[in-house]
């Protein structure tokens, strides 16, 4: 249930944070609370993905698309995360989330998730992601016209994301 309140939370708030372009970075500071915490004392590994997805929505949010997208009937879905922990998350540790689309293809968009305290990294993420609507999976190119941004090129895919879905595809 916290996590709901965080995710509406960071929709609330997005109104009155700066705007963000599409491929602009957004950051998100939160809490590890008790109930995020697995049998270790630490923050569990799906929580970290948990806050991934508040990220990835604050992205709509503070691109301004999160309405539009809604209206349309459009819903993310993730097809695939790729993590690694460094750090551990303590309780009552403020920590950040720093999102970002780092490319695209035909079907999916591919974003980085970078969880940090304390100027540290404590996971760094990949996630390829869509969105869905009634008539099926919504194109990049569907969301960047959205956007206004018809003719944006997706940056190069980073060599580690390409490995990775490489081994998606095969």
């Amino acid at each position: 249930m916290v996590v709901f309140f965080r995710f509406l939370f960071a929709i609330l708030t997005s109104r009155f944070r700066r705007r963000r372009g599409v491929l602009d970075e957004c950051v998100i500071a939160m809490h590890v609370w008790p109930n995020d915490l697995d049998l270790n004392m630490h923050m569990t590994s799906g929580r970290y993905q948990s806050m991934m997805d508040i990220g990835r929505v604050e992205i709509l949010a503070r691109t301004r698309m999160l309405r539009r997208v809604l209206k349309r009937g459009w819903r993310p879905i993730v097809g695939a995360t790729f993590i690694r922990y460094k750090k551990s998350l303590l309780p009552f540790e403020r920590f950040t989330v720093r999102s970002r689309i780092v490319c695209w293809d035909e079907k999916w968009l591919y974003f980085e998730h970078i969880l940090e305290r304390r100027g540290e990294v404590a996971a760094q993420a990949y996630v390829r992601g869509l969105l869905r609507g009634k008539s099926g999976n919504v194109k990049p190119r569907e969301l960047l016209e959205l956007a206004g941004m018809p003719e944006t090129q997706s940056p190069a895919m980073p060599e580690a994301v390409a490995a990775w879905k490489a081994i998606l595809d095969a």
